[in-house]
């Protein structure tokens, strides 16, 4: 790997690098992503375990709009029972939701 070569991060791009406030929102979403159904927490406690230090400001953007659905929307939205409503269909989104979806 060359200098200019970089791990590719979420999504293959390369890691974003840390921003002030970068790095205390993606310490935020492990608080926020704790819920009341443990199906949630399970999921998204392993999705944050690989992917946490790789999000960028979009994909961090989309996982807060996520978090903010209640616990039941959540889960049927990363079942894939529902697709993203109002609020909630942009690009980043739908990117960190399919990733989810595999997890």
């Amino acid at each position: 790997m060359t200098g200019q070569e970089t791990e590719a991060g979420a999504g293959g791009r390369a890691p974003e690098t840390a921003s002030p406030g970068l790095d205390e929102r993606r310490q935020r979403l492990r608080w926020r992503a704790r819920r009341g159904l443990l199906e949630n927490d399970i999921v998204l406690a392993r999705f944050l375990d690989v992917h946490q230090d790789l999000l960028g400001e979009e994909e961090i953007a989309g996982l807060e709009r996520l978090l903010d659905c209640g616990d039941k929307e959540l889960f049927e939205l990363i079942r894939g029972h529902g697709e993203p409503g109002k609020g909630l269909d942009d690009p980043a989104t739908r990117r960190v939701l399919a990733m989810l979806r595999q997890h």
